[in-house]
């Protein structure tokens, strides 16, 4: 008699601690990283990424800072992910910056066995997408910064 094995589930909080231990020891060519945003959250629902631009694109070596949020139903159901950092790409809101899921795949297809690790590496990839690779992007900074370089452009223009 054949006994049929399911799978076994790895509990939210031990997947969490794996996710982890890969982030703090560093992913791939260093390009995308990830850790805890607070290390009091016991929950550890609040984690901060980070993507550095893909070559040939408008995005090339410019730093990305995201937040990833995981629900209590995390990994069942995908992160929530919003771009610290201004950014110009399809799959993400230009005014709060949050990756729609019904717009970025990985987010609407989700499966249990994702990562964060996945997320930010496919979110770098879309960024080398021919719809993303040559976007304008939003200038950086707060405004008294864009103000500030705005002159810097303007009095060069006068010499």
């Amino acid at each position: 008699m054949e006994s049929e094995t399911s799978p076994v589930v790895v509990p939210r909080n031990f997947r969490l601690l794996e996710e982890l231990e890969r982030g703090e020891k560093g992913i791939g060519d260093g390009t995308v990283s990830y850790g805890m945003d607070d290390a009091d959250d016991v929950y550890m629902r609040s984690w901060t990424g980070t993507i550095i631009g893909p070559p040939n694109t408008v995005h090339e070596g410019k730093i990305y800072q995201l937040k990833l949020f995981c629900d209590m139903d995390y990994p069942e159901k995908p992160p929530t992910v919003r771009f610290q950092t201004r950014i110009n790409m399809t799959c993400v809101n230009l005014e709060t910056g949050l990756v729609e899921p019904s717009l970025f795949l990985m987010l609407s297809s989700w499966q249990r066995e994702y990562t964060m690790e996945d997320v930010l590496t496919s979110l770098k990839k879309e960024m080398s997408s021919p719809q993303n690779r040559k976007l304008y992007q939003p200038n950086d900074g707060n405004e008294e910064q864009r103000v500030e370089h705005k002159g810097i452009v303007i009095r060069c223009c006068i010499l």
